[in-house]
C-alpha cells in the first residue's frame, strides 16, 4: 500500500513488488472507477486510492484471499492511515466492485 502510495506521486521508482499490480492499473482504476462513477479518481484521496487498488487487484487478479479477508484488511488500512470518512468510503466502492465484477 505504501509503495502505491508513492506511485501517487511520482512513477519513477516502482518496487517490483508491486509491478503486477502497476501493469494492470489501467483495468484497476477502470474498475473502481465504475464502481464509485460519483468519485473521479483524481478527487479520491491518495492514501484512499493506494488502499483501494492494492484491494480491487487482490480481489480482481491475485485471487489468493478470500472477498471477505480483502475488504476487512483494506478498512483496517483505512482506518489506520485514512481520514474519518475513508473505511466506509473503501467498504462501499469494494462493495460496488464485488457488485459489478458479480461477486468475482
Amino acid at each position: 500500500m505504501q509503495k502505491l502510495f508513492s506511485l501517487s506521486f511520482s512513477r519513477q521508482t516502482v518496487g517490483a513488488d508491486i509491478t503486477p499490480i502497476v501493469e494492470k492499473l489501467a483495468d484497476i482504476d477502470q474498475t473502481i472507477q465504475k464502481a464509485a462513477p460519483e468519485w473521479p479518481l483524481e478527487k479520491i484521496a491518495k492514501i484512499d486510492l493506494a488502499i483501494l487498488r492494492l484491494a480491487v487487484w487482490e480481489l480482481t487478479h491475485s485471487k489468493t484471499e478470500p472477498q471477505k479477508v480483502v475488504i476487512d484488511e483494506a478498512i483496517e488500512l483505512a482506518k489506520s492511515y485514512g481520514n474519518e470518512h475513508s473505511q466506509q468510503f473503501i467498504n462501499g466502492a469494494l462493495g460496488g466492485v464485488l457488485k459489478h465484477k458479480g461477486n468475482l
